[in-house]
């Protein structure tokens, strides 16, 4: 069969120097090459992009106005695209109500198992609940009250609050006489009400019968089906001499105490739907809570010095402080007693509030006056404020005195009792979503073997799709997640392997994939399941086109791309195609190291580090097992582990905010632990994260590093600018002087077109250079302050050098390989690795201390072998320096020129969670069980 070909001709997409390719279809094609090459931007800014326009192009006028048509990317044209799906790694939603088990899928077929096939147990006595038909219902109050006087009720309300004034006043017009209430029958009055503040329960008589098999059945029939409809499928029938009535019903109902539950339906079970989700989380099984500590930071002070200090930032508290004051006056206190010596009743009634009538003397108008206090207390009212408003000022509030806890109500679990108390081999629905994905499966086989016969046979389906989509997760390796695991905590390369999972599961044939870099936090063990994965979805028949550094993924690909030779604007070619094989033929920057000409050289001596130490003990958060880490200070650390074994909860979650909370008094809580020491021997963290330098277009590496501040002071010293009376507000393009006011300083303006897709366009008064015509006049060595930001940051070094304090911090962004960036490049465009070189490079250009410790989870994510090398290159400069370096990492070139490793494991989940060697390269690799020191091995 002859070979099909994907053909792209004369693609010029931001870097792209007019590439003519023939990409093979139904292959495993790999792009790879250096950061900034282009790999993206002919996978998804040109491949994606044209196959996304043509989809949408295929709906109709009315149809795209919603949607709003998409831009054609700039390419001559492209023949042999199928529809295309890009699994990219920025996709994993921050909504709260997110889960593993919602994005996959499996939690809706367990909610439909749970509906149709579960068994429901009481939450008040764990028996199991039975239910009725009318017919039922009817012969068993034959059998048992058989010539008995009894009252036929029917339940309306069960332990709720509330005076129900309305309800016993509708009963009445209803015709309805008596009631029974907390056990008492009672005649309905006229304006009948009960206390509001205690839970009642209560029952309506619909009639009083003698139950006899004369001519009354009609009777009895028509009184049990008014009374199933008052009581909504429930009736109680006493006996006039009893005071416990006993309940049937056409729901699931509880034999001893009556309480019913509603036929489940998969909803129920859904923490998204009201019918499921716990009333008092609303389904996010956390609650904000103020926390006393935060609301009185020192209760030593008194309401006239201010103990409270957020309600002294809120407008419109002066009722507030008016209510406070009479309570305290009440109390026998003022303003200036401080808050420890106020009584517990003083205390308890200002924060939770009080009712009642109080008697002042006016001392200036000698009367008395009563005035009624009815005060919600200060809790209740910065709920209340939380739950209204959304403004800036009510934000920051939140997060001052609000803390984030379980709730107390589901306990976590997200759904209401009734839901938690239907069950399958003795488990609810929250304890099987808690089971990681691998004790799942096994319960899964397991299951058919507990059920009936009847259970079977409605459960067998969805079983079997279960464990189907289940085997499709195994396989990407992530048998340590579970369904409970909210997604906003997933990993770009676990969120990635979810979705590549989910379309295996969806079967589709003559599809284009295009994956991000699916190997991102994978450890090496798991690479060979990712790759088969993918050879698994190209023998279904797609065509499957990776962007991708990693070497087994190379060697084991059908087809490769290499882009190149360098960055940004000296890239943006092919400079080689074809099989793997040939690859080692080939004389690139790839293949040289593959082939092993150029590698990351192990470092001749580790270092020892400064002699301190910093230990962290006790910690036990998400599925740390009680773990006890010390690492020595003033060395290159790497954290290392399979996916999912605990590196994050550790470092991440439990060092960062405390080091964080230490030094800059951060909100956010680390997870649980016992005791830190050695925080004494640092004086800063840095987080450098591969997040983007900034939100908007007008921010940029020239603006985030600084240096955009020295180049305007600059301009303003030139003898120009004096006579003109320039000021340092005149160089900036954010603020009004000096900019071009048609663009707003922007350089483009965004032409909205009707039916066709918004355009941005150079602005036509400006032509893309931002500044007006009399600021871009002021000149330095013939340059303006527009050609400044146009220069790449190779060219800036060179016209810099005389000027120390620019050159300085230009000069570390050309260290860290961003020479080919230019400095007011829109930081919207840099990929994840250059956006953390532009904040190591930051770091570098810092005054050092060398107490600093800085953390990277993942640094080579996006990077290219050489990119790594000049990564390392910097990293090594900051350890040089004095300061320790984490790096939380599964890349085994960084791993081997580490001074120090941690491996944590074994497995991932409740598998993991331990240290399992701690030393240099050369001790770890001793270790016989570790997987990271089997790999590492290879490398030494």
């Amino acid at each position: 069969m002859s070979q099909e070909f994907i053909h792209i001709y004369g693609a010029r997409e931001h870097n792209l120097k007019d590439i003519y390719i023939n990409i093979p279809r139904n292959q495993l094609v790999v792009i790879t090459g250096l950061s900034g090459s282009g790999k993206s931007s002919l996978a998804f800014d040109t491949i994606f992009a044209e196959g996304q326009r043509r989809y949408i192009e295929t709906f109709s006028a009315y149809a795209r106005q919603f949607l709003g048509t998409l831009e054609r990317p700039d390419v001559d044209k492209i023949d042999g695209l199928s529809p295309v799906i890009a699994i990219e790694q920025k996709t994993t939603s921050k909504n709260p109500r997110s889960t593993v088990g919602t994005i996959t899928e499996l939690y809706d077929f367990f909610r439909l198992l749970y509906a149709r096939a579960s068994d429901a147990y009481s939450y008040n006595t764990g028996e199991k609940m039975v239910t009725y038909s009318e017919d039922q219902i009817i012969e068993l109050i034959y059998q048992e009250y058989k010539d008995e006087k009894v009252l036929l009720l029917a339940p309306l309300v069960r332990s709720r609050k509330g005076h129900y004034r309305e309800l016993f006043s509708s009963l009445a017009k209803k015709g309805f006489l008596q009631v029974r209430i907390d056990g008492e029958l009672l005649d309905i009055e006229r304006d009948m009400k009960l206390d509001r503040y205690k839970t009642h329960d209560i029952d309506v008589v619909i009639d009083k019968l003698i139950i006899d098999n004369s001519d009354q059945k009609q009777r009895v029939l028509s009184s049990i089906r008014l009374a199933m409809q008052y009581g909504e499928g429930t009736i109680m029938l006493l006996k006039q001499s009893e005071t416990d009535g006993r309940y049937y019903s056409r729901n699931l109902m509880c034999p001893s105490t009556g309480i019913s539950y509603q036929i489940p339906e998969p909803n129920t079970f859904s923490f998204n739907s009201p019918k499921g989700a716990c009333e008092t989380c609303s389904g996010l099984g956390r609650i904000k809570e103020i926390e006393l500590s935060k609301l009185i930071p020192n209760p030593k002070l008194s309401f006239s010095k201010n103990v409270m200090p957020v309600l002294e930032e809120l407008k419109y508290t002066d009722w507030l402080f008016s209510q406070i004051e009479m309570i305290l006056k009440k109390n026998g206190f003022d303003k200036k007693t401080p808050w420890e010596k106020l009584s517990s009743l003083a205390q308890h009634e200002i924060l939770y509030g009080v009712e009642e009538k109080l008697t002042v003397d006016l001392d200036y108008a000698k009367i008395k006056k009563t005035y009624k206090i009815s005060f919600e207390g200060v809790f209740a009212y910065l709920n209340k404020l939380r739950e209204e408003g959304e403004d800036g000022e009510i934000n920051r509030f939140k997060t001052q005195v609000f803390e984030d806890k379980v709730c107390p109500e589901c306990k976590g679990a997200r759904l209401k009792k009734e839901s938690l108390f239907f069950r399958l081999d003795n488990k609810n629905i929250y304890e099987v979503s808690k089971l990681s994905l691998l004790e799942l499966k096994n319960w899964i086989e397991e299951l058919p073997d507990k059920l009936s016969k009847s259970q079977n046979i409605i459960a067998k389906e969805l079983l079997q799709e279960i464990t189907k989509r289940l085997s499709f997760l195994l396989d990407v390796g992530l048998e340590y997640l579970s369904l409970h695991r909210p997604s906003q905590t997933l990993s770009g390369g676990e969120s990635q392997r979810i979705r590549l999972a989910t379309q295996i599961g969806s079967q589709l044939v003559n599809v284009l994939y295009i994956l991000d870099e699916p190997s991102i936090g994978l450890h090496q063990r798991d690479n060979v399941k990712l790759i088969k994965s993918l050879k698994k979805l190209r023998d279904l028949g797609n065509s499957v086109l990776v962007v991708e550094h990693d070497k087994d993924m190379i060697l084991n690909s059908d087809y490769v791309v290499d882009m190149g030779p360098y960055a940004g604007k000296r890239g943006g070619k092919i400079v080689w195609q074809g099989p793997p094989e040939n690859l080692k033929k080939a004389n690139t920057l790839t293949s040289k190291y593959i082939n092993g000409y150029l590698e990351i050289s192990i470092p001749q001596k580790r270092r020892e580090g400064n002699g301190h130490f910093l230990t962290l003990s006790g910690c036990t958060g998400n599925n740390l097992k009680n773990v006890n880490f010390r690492i020595p200070l003033g060395v290159l650390v790497c954290i290392t582990g399979v996916s999912g074994s605990g590196k994050s909860s550790l470092i991440t979650n439990t060092l960062y905010p405390i080091l964080n909370k230490h030094f800059f008094r951060a909100e956010k809580e680390p997870l649980p632990y016992k005791k830190i020491e050695g925080l004494e021997y640092l004086d800063k963290i840095v987080d450098v994260d591969q997040s983007p330098i900034g939100r908007t277009p007008r921010s940029n590496p020239a603006t985030y590093t600084g240096v955009f501040t020295e180049i305007r002071n600059l301009f303003t010293q030139l003898p120009e600018s004096k006579i003109r009376g320039y000021k340092l507000g005149r160089f900036s393009f954010n603020v009004k002087g000096g900019r071009c006011e048609v663009c707003q300083g922007s350089g483009l303006k965004l032409i909205e077109m009707n039916f066709l897709p918004d355009v941005y366009v150079p602005c036509e008064t400006c032509h893309g250079k931002r500044f007006n015509r009399e600021t871009l006049e002021v000149r330095y060595k013939g340059k303006s302050i527009s050609d400044v930001l146009d220069m790449t940051i190779d060219e800036a070094v060179e016209f810099f050098r005389p000027i120390p304090k620019i050159y300085s911090k230009i000069k570390t962004l050309q260290e860290v390989g961003l020479g080919y960036i230019t400095l007011g490049q829109q930081s919207t465009t840099l990929s994840g690795g250059e956006a953390q070189r532009v904040k190591l490079a930051t770091e570098l250009s810092k005054k050092q201390t060398g107490n600093t410790i800085y953390i990277l989870d993942e640094p080579t994510t996006g990077l290219h072998f050489e990119d790594i090398r000049v990564l390392m290159e910097v990293i090594n400069r900051l350890v040089e320096l004095g300061n320790s370096v984490i790096i939380i990492e599964h890349n085994l070139d960084v791993i081997k020129t580490a001074d120090y490793i941690v491996d944590i494991g074994l497995e991932g989940g409740d598998m993991g969670g331990k240290i399992i060697v701690q030393g240099t390269p050369e001790e770890v690799v001793k270790n016989k069980i570790s997987f990271t020191a089997k790999y590492l091995k290879d490398e030494l």
